[in-house]
């Protein structure tokens, strides 16, 4: 009896102590799972979090370069009453960090030290900036500068008499706003050797005059390498400056990650650098240059690069399938209504852009093609349809067009079915609009720049800028998005406005769906826990104020990876 009982009771005592630990270990695990102490606290906001299960909150819990929680002011004032810091934000609106999902950064740096004739409205002021420029410049140093309209200007085109007379000892290249011409003086033409019998080469144009046959100095599409080959290459040095200059705006203006189009080498290299320095603020998603054959095969030989740590991400090609509307290089499946002799360019055959993007495929990379015209955006959707079906093992592809700005009204439902994005810039439509009906006519129009009927397709649509040729600002895109008028408000009731979108899905394009577009959707685009902490905190309730204020917008801070990149009150 006494055997059984001292047994009994060590049985007893044995379920006790292992009940007792047992708890001890559930306790453990519950406080190991409840957050930590947060290194920064925001209190006191409006967060648009774009999160559907949670649409705002007043406070954001961050640790490290990630968000634990988001809830109101008083239960994080509860539950985090000692988190490392606080920063109470007095009532700021917060959004997800904007993505600007079409950026070209070195033209951007290039432009802030380049000679900038952007919104300069005739070719008297412009030569005389380039005459003060020339000045001070060394005879035979180039004068280089950007942004003249070559879509407003493509009526009538300016000679280059007035530029070569005022500038006899330096040669002078002017590039167009969005890049598809360019505007030479006599000099420069020498030095590249455009004469009157120079052939028009691939995929470019020499205007010449009607009398004479003699060239006027504006070069369209690839006529303009005639000339840029001639000018000294960008230096890395140069390049990183130029990469730096552009990152400063694009913080500065509230962008937290861009999608940088048209990747070189150079940039490759200045990217790394500047990265390995921690000299670059942005997040930067790469699409590599697909028309450099030798960097093609390099890189799909090697795979992707995507980096763990999300500042610098590599698995795109970009690919040009025309050229531009305003100087009538766009591919469309009829002439221009405006030109009926032409009906645009197409600068990358379809069976290039098929044969690049099944074997991007194979290799894991994403293929982003420029298509503006109808002609170009069916050949591409062609192309992408041909080399999905070959690669029916491909994983979750996201081919991408980019710009779609002018579709066959049958041609935009196989968006969605091919699974395709649509990356579209909101101010081209409000930048063309003054020309664009007497390029395509009253019917072919109503298929322009149409994001309610891209969306209402089933299509991922993400938003972008597509700078420098338009604004940084993310708020002009978000105003054109919502109202397709000017600045200035016209026209009365937006341009097609039928093709409007609401603020909602304005802002899911520059965060939620430009995130997908870059396969990161679970990493930013929504302000949740578990996300990156990539903020933009602006200066007025977007929800709340008319279209007109959100003009107005500035940002306050700039949030990436929970590191405050700019903030106004310290910028001067």
């Amino acid at each position: 009896m006494n055997l059984t009982f001292r047994n009994s009771n060590w049985t007893s005592l044995a379920r006790a102590c292992a009940l007792f630990f047992l708890a001890l270990l559930l306790l453990g695990v519950s406080l190991s799972t409840q957050s930590p102490n947060p290194d920064l606290l925001l209190l006191n906001a409006h967060v648009v979090t774009m999160n559907d299960k949670q649409p705002s909150a007043e406070a954001i819990a961050v640790q490290g370069e990630r968000i634990i929680w988001v809830g109101t002011s008083g239960e994080a004032k509860r539950l985090y009453s000692k988190a490392a810091r606080t920063i109470d934000l007095h009532g700021a609106t917060v959004l997800p960090g904007i993505i600007d999902a079409h950026t070209h950064l070195i033209n951007l740096g290039e432009s802030l030290v380049r000679l900038n004739l952007k919104d300069i409205p005739s070719e008297n002021e412009i030569v005389e900036r380039v005459k003060q420029r020339a000045a001070s410049a060394a005879p035979g140093d180039w004068i280089l500068g950007w942004g003249w309209d070559e879509g407003k200007w493509a009526s009538n085109y300016p000679s280059n008499q007035a530029l070569s007379d005022a500038t006899p000892r330096n040669p002078v290249f002017l590039v167009g706003l969005h890049t598809f011409a360019a505007w030479a003086n006599q000099r420069a033409l020498k030095l590249a050797g455009i004469h009157k019998d120079t052939k028009d080469p691939e995929n470019g144009k020499i205007l010449r005059d009607e009398k004479t046959g003699e060239p006027t100095g504006i070069l369209l599409n690839r006529a303009q390498d005639l000339v840029s080959k001639h000018i000294p290459p960008m230096t890395l040095v140069q390049a990183k400056r130029a990469m730096q200059l552009a990152a400063r705006e694009c913080v500065r203006n509230g962008l937290t990650s861009v999608h940088e189009a048209k990747v070189t080498p150079l940039m490759v290299e200045a990217f790394h650098e500047l990265v390995r320095e921690g000299r670059m603020p942005l997040r930067v998603y790469g699409m590599l240059d697909g028309a450099d054959k030798n960097l093609v095969e390099e890189w799909l030989k090697r795979g992707p690069e995507i980096d763990p740590h999300h500042q610098l991400t590599i698995r795109s090609f970009k690919l040009f399938a025309d050229g531009a509307l305003g100087s009538r290089g766009a591919a469309l499946l009829a002439p221009y209504t405006d030109a009926p002799q032409t009906k645009g360019v197409m600068t990358t055959p379809e069976s290039e852009v098929y044969s690049l993007t099944r074997r991007s495929l194979q290799a894991g990379f994403q293929v982003c093609t420029h298509a503006i015209g109808d002609a170009a955006n069916r050949s591409v959707l062609d192309a992408y349809a041909q080399a999905e079906k070959e690669m029916p093992t491909s994983r979750d592809p996201r081919l991408r067009v980019e710009h779609a700005q002018v579709l066959a009204s049958e041609d935009i439902p196989r968006f969605a079915k091919l699974g395709v994005i649509a990356s579209m810039q909101p101010t081209h439509c409000t930048s063309d609009m003054a020309w664009a009906e007497k390029r395509l006519g009253p019917v072919r129009v109503k298929d322009a720049y149409a994001w309610r009927s891209v969306k209402d397709s089933g299509s991922h649509l993400s938003l972008s800028s597509d700078f420098p040729g338009e604004t940084l600002n993310p708020f002009y895109g978000i105003y054109a998005a919502i109202t397709r008028q000017d600045p200035q408000g016209n026209p009365p009731g937006g341009w097609y406005p039928e093709q409007k979108l609401t603020l909602e899905e304005a802002l899911r394009g520059y965060t939620v769906e430009a995130a997908y577009a870059e396969f990161q959707e679970s990493e930013k685009g929504s302000i949740e826990k578990g996300k990156l902490v990539d903020l933009t905190i602006i200066s007025k309730d977007i929800t709340k104020i008319p279209p007109s204020a959100i003009l107005s917008i500035r940002a306050l801070k700039t949030f990436v990876g929970g590191k405050i990149v700019y903030d106004a009150e310290t910028d001067h």
